[in-house]
């Protein structure tokens, strides 16, 4: 991870100041580098050494980076990782475009490996969660929204990036198309499941643990698994409750939400989905050699549930 930090430091050097400023300030906040950590791991698990490893990790990292500038000003958010968000500092119009910088230069990194599967892969990756941004977008303050078409939109939006982290390590390695599928499937539930606690922290975290304002989704009128579990779950003038602060999107209202999506036990429901997931994820690193770096994917999938952050 060293190795990738210095990778990343390296390619954000740009002749224009506020380039580097912006793209800086985001990456130094630091954030739990999962999806280069996965990349590292299942290269480690098929025995992949070679140099591209940190390369590719650090353009997932870029990727990732350029995906929370442009939906911290869609969103509007103003926290992010304990400290104001880049376009609560800079601007909504620099954070769109550094973001739209970070894209590119992950691009011309994807050249490094000289592997049009690789191409393939991100190409593919950044053109699904652009898709999922809109899908998101459309679906906000939507109370209508079902389970089915969230895990379409976190799929979307949120494995596919671990799903092509993943797939890029077994890639590298050279391995077995089995063997491709079976990190596929392990970065996708990962994934999954990590956007499904995030979501649970929305309505059950610490805003000094999380680094983020709680009720940030209702605000945006985002549908998210225990509202939906808690709408499911209430009674009618529960649910009643529930559509309208989606509607509206006001806070006036969050107490009383966060008291039903308490209540009900969507919180539990939503935790058990997530438990799925990482049990599907763990199933799928089971079929990888079996040595220390498959058992950090196996850790890493059963941590996750514990995560408050």
């Amino acid at each position: 991870m060293a190795q990738v930090d210095a990778v990343i430091a390296r390619r954000l050097a740009s002749g224009v100041p506020l380039v580097g400023q912006v793209s800086q300030y985001i990456i130094s906040a630091g954030g739990k580098r999962l999806r280069p950590a996965l990349l590292l791991l299942v290269c480690g698990a098929l025995g992949y050494r070679g140099e591209q490893r940190h390369n590719l990790a650090a353009v997932v990292e870029f990727i990732h980076t350029a995906t929370l500038l442009h939906d911290d000003v869609v969103d509007e958010s103003t926290l992010r990782r304990g400290r104001p968000t880049a376009n609560e500092s800079f601007g909504n119009p620099a954070s769109v475009l550094v973001g739209d910088f970070l894209y590119s230069r992950a691009f011309q990194m994807m050249l490094d490996a000289h592997d049009m599967r690789v191409m393939e892969i991100l190409a593919d990756a950044t053109n699904v969660i652009a898709e999922g941004e809109v899908m998101q977008l459309v679906n906000m303050h939507d109370p209508d929204l079902d389970e089915a078409g969230y895990l379409q939109v976190i799929r979307s939006k949120t494995a596919k990036l671990f799903e092509a982290s993943a797939r890029l390590g077994a890639v590298l390695a050279k391995a077995p198309a089995a063997q491709e599928q079976a990190c596929a499937d392990f970065g996708q539930a990962l994934g999954t499941a990590f956007q499904v606690i995030d979501d649970v922290l929305d309505y059950d975290g610490d805003v000094a643990e999380l680094g983020k304002n709680l009720g940030d989704d209702l605000r945006e009128g985002k549908v998210t698994l225990p509202l939906i579990a808690a709408m499911r779950r209430g009674t009618t003038a529960q649910r009643d409750l529930i559509r309208h602060a989606i509607e509206t999107g006001a806070l006036g209202e969050l107490d009383q939400v966060v008291a039903i999506v308490r209540a009900t036990g969507a919180l539990d429901a939503a935790r058990a989905a997530a438990a799925e997931e990482a049990q599907r994820a763990i199933d799928a690193a089971r079929e990888l050699p079996a040595n220390a770096f498959t058992q950090g994917l196996l850790q890493l999938a059963a941590q996750l549930l514990q995560r408050r952050t």
